[in-house]
């Protein structure tokens, strides 16, 4: 039997750096059944559609004026004919079997969404940093998709796999959350009984932001839609996502009380928080021989405190 024809949907936003490299895997996948490719550019310039025009002729570009990531993919979504929905990012590439092995689970399983690890794979030193930090319980709790583990029912998917059909029932696409899109998606998937499933075996490699700057503005933008997903829906909360919110709270009344007389307050709170980077960091280092790992305190520090003061400010959509 013909395997289900796949769109792989890819938001997109001045992404000249690394959506080649991502068009690349997806137009080399081994999948039997036909694969279009449609790109939301949510550029400010021509650059990345020039570019992907040139190196790409197949791919479908479509604008997207909105800019933000939920509308570029709620607007790829109505633009796709497939009856199978693959979401990608500009960052991430897939291995040959990708696509293969995604519609195998979903039809497998009988889930409505399929997701699997998400394998962060830096190229520069401070890439391959923040991918430690990404893939350190430090860093990603006992997210699943980011440390792996068994298979089965999870309550969310790393990108996600899912049918046409599911994404009609569900309005035809994302709720407008920006940088928690999925998450929210996926809870409205499981508060209607369906099922979400996490295949270890499905793995995407992710490129990680390059300076300190852009991890700080991506961990600030999750926070936000950490919070107004919490807001929607309070029963979605775990207790994992409510550490750096803590941990900024934590140290903004550290800070208060200091100012009111009592420093060693504040001095012990972040000796404690600092050494515990600092340990972590060695045992990672060390145990993957990489000296990238001396910035790794910086990078979780980055990421825990953008994410936690983010929390404090939702937002319906975030660039």
């Amino acid at each position: 039997m013909t395997p289900p024809p796949v769109s792989v949907i890819i938001p997109a936003r001045n992404a000249e750096a690394t959506i080649i490299p991502t068009l690349d895997s997806i137009l080399a996948q081994d999948y039997e059944g036909p694969i279009e490719v449609i790109v939301a550019d949510g550029s400010e310039t021509p650059a990345m559609s020039e570019l992907v025009r040139r190196s790409h002729p197949s791919v479908k570009l479509i604008p997207n004026p909105e800019r933000t990531l939920v509308p570029g993919a709620n607007a790829a979504f109505r633009a796709a004919t497939g009856d199978v929905m693959v979401r990608c990012d500009a960052h991430t590439s897939f291995p040959p079997g990708y696509v293969s092995r995604a519609v195998e689970t979903l039809e497998r399983t009988g889930a409505a969404n399929v997701g699997g690890r998400q394998l962060a794979v830096g190229t520069t030193p401070f890439e391959r940093t923040v991918a430690m930090a990404m893939t350190t319980p430090l860093g990603a709790g006992d997210a699943r998709h980011r440390l792996g583990g068994q298979e089965g029912v999870a309550d969310t998917a790393f990108l996600g796999v899912f049918s046409r059909e599911t994404l009609e029932e569900m309005g035809g696409g994302y709720t407008n959350l920006a940088g928690n899109e999925d998450y929210e998606f996926n809870y409205r998937l499981r508060k209607r009984g369906k099922i979400v499933w996490f295949d270890p075996e499905l793995v995407a490699h992710y490129r990680p932001r390059g300076t300190f700057w852009a991890l700080a503005r991506q961990y600030f933008r999750y926070g936000r839609g950490k919070s107004a997903v919490i807001m929607r829906h309070p029963g979605s909360v775990r207790p994992r996502q409510l550490a750096a919110p803590g941990l900024a709270l934590s140290l903004a009344a550290g800070a208060a009380l200091a100012l009111a007389g009592f420093p060693w307050l504040l001095a012990a709170l972040l000796l404690a928080y600092v050494s515990t980077l600092a340990v972590g960091a060695a045992v990672v280092g060390f145990r993957r021989r990489d000296p990238a790992a001396i910035l790794l305190p910086l990078a979780l520090a980055t990421m825990h405190l953008s994410w936690g003061i983010g929390f404090f400010i939702p937002s319906s959509s975030s660039l």
